[in-house]
């Protein structure tokens, strides 16, 4: 039950009512689940999310943009690949709360202008570093929107298609992780009967985000989310060290 209203959240996110913090699920998860089925649970989710939600943005990204960032994920992906083989899994704990906390200072930060807006666009090599970022992140722990930002804020995108480019990323670089993640062992038989059961709450999830998207704001929604994740976070780090 306890899955339900993350995976919620999760489509809630995806389609379009606070896109970048879709991956919060997977934190949220992490407290009762192995880090690995966490993730191992989220993505077949999170790809019918993505293909939901394509549908609602279909040809209104920006490709050019969306390019750079997909080959640029590949290598962190072959590198979340190798790490999840030698790591203890209290390392994955531990990656998964730094990236819930640091996704928190991150959203802070941007929302008090701590980070300044670059003053020009950045190239195709930068692209392909954060594409990298949106690898690994994504690899541990489907947190791949805050380096996907990074590049992407720098394109002056309007609304509409910086949220169908990051749909059209997202939903690449979930398909490119599946061969990597059945390589280590990720997916299981518990993970897979899970997901056929949260299936409808992760396509109504991404109808209601639409929805939400036009309708709500978002403030104080996603306020309260961000101290969850922030304790979560801050739990699962905690939980790691001492282990």
């Amino acid at each position: 039950m306890f899955a339900i209203p993350a995976v919620l959240f999760a489509g809630m996110s995806k389609g379009g009512f606070g896109s970048a913090a879709s991956f919060a699920a997977t934190p949220f998860l992490a407290l009762i689940l192995e880090p690995g089925q966490a993730v191992g649970l989220m993505l077949p989710l999170l790809m019918v999310m993505d293909v939901t939600a394509i549908k609602m943005y279909w040809r209104k990204w920006d490709l050019r943009v969306a390019g750079v960032l997909i080959v640029g994920a590949l290598p962190g992906i072959i590198l979340g690949t190798l790490l999840y083989g030698f790591a203890d899994p209290n390392v994955f704990k531990f990656l998964i709360g730094l990236v819930a906390v640091g996704f928190v200072i991150w959203q802070l930060g941007k929302s008090r202008k701590l980070f300044p807006q670059p003053k020009r666009e950045m190239g195709t090599k930068s692209g392909l570093f954060w594409g990298a970022m949106v690898g690994i992140t994504s690899f541990i722990s489907h947190a791949g929107g805050p380096p996907a930002a990074v590049y992407m804020l720098t394109k002056r995108l309007d609304k509409m298609t910086y949220q169908a480019t990051s749909v059209l990323v997202f939903w690449a670089v979930n398909i490119m992780k599946v061969v990597p993640y059945s390589f280590v062992g990720i997916f299981s038989k518990q993970t897979l009967t899970a997901d056929l059961m949260l299936l409808p709450f992760a396509v109504l999830g991404v109808l209601f985000g639409v929805w939400m998207h036009h309708k709500v704001s978002e403030k104080l929604f996603f306020g309260l989310t961000y101290v969850f994740l922030a304790v979560t976070g801050t739990k699962l780090i905690w939980e790691a060290l001492a282990a």
